[in-house]
């Protein structure tokens, strides 16, 4: 039960990190380009990413794999991990490799590629809010167990 509540506080952060990136860094980097570029002392992306991804994706298999014996707890953090393999495949393949391409980026960049990376990454929210309620429900099936 420990896991799948810290699971889901992992997917809540991760959205947290994503209404931030949306709400306070997006509206303005496509115009300032070293507002994203950490060698011009721009924010630095991977500094909360990277550990945000790796702690929950490894609490996640921990609790599933745990919890594998308890059909609805199990069947929920499936969803999840579907949910969110689905947004991490996605982004390895199409939104890192622009982000770190906007981060290298020596002069400027064409603001219409800017706009439209922001505009696909916000459909990820989605996939990230299942995967949010997912390890919600799979904590409240957890809970109902005790």
């Amino acid at each position: 039960m420990i896991l799948t509540a810290a699971a889901n506080a992992l997917a809540v952060i991760g959205i947290g990190g994503g209404l931030y990136e949306f709400l306070v860094v997006d509206p303005y980097w496509p115009k300032r380009q070293d507002l994203i570029q950490p060698a011009k002392g721009g924010i630095s992306r991977k500094r909360f990413w990277i550990p945000a991804h790796v702690l929950f994706e490894l609490t996640l298999l921990l609790a599933l794999i745990l919890s594998w014996s308890i059909p609805n707890v199990r069947w929920w953090l499936l969803v999840a991990v579907g949910s969110h393999a689905i947004m991490r495949i996605w982004s390895a393949f199409d939104f890192i490799p622009k982000a770190l391409a906007f981060e290298r980026i020596d002069t400027g960049f064409i603001e219409k590629e800017a706009r439209s990376w922001i505009l696909r990454s916000r459909l990820r929210l989605p996939l990230d809010i299942v995967t949010a309620l997912a390890t919600l429900c799979a904590f409240v099936a957890a809970a109902r167990m005790n």
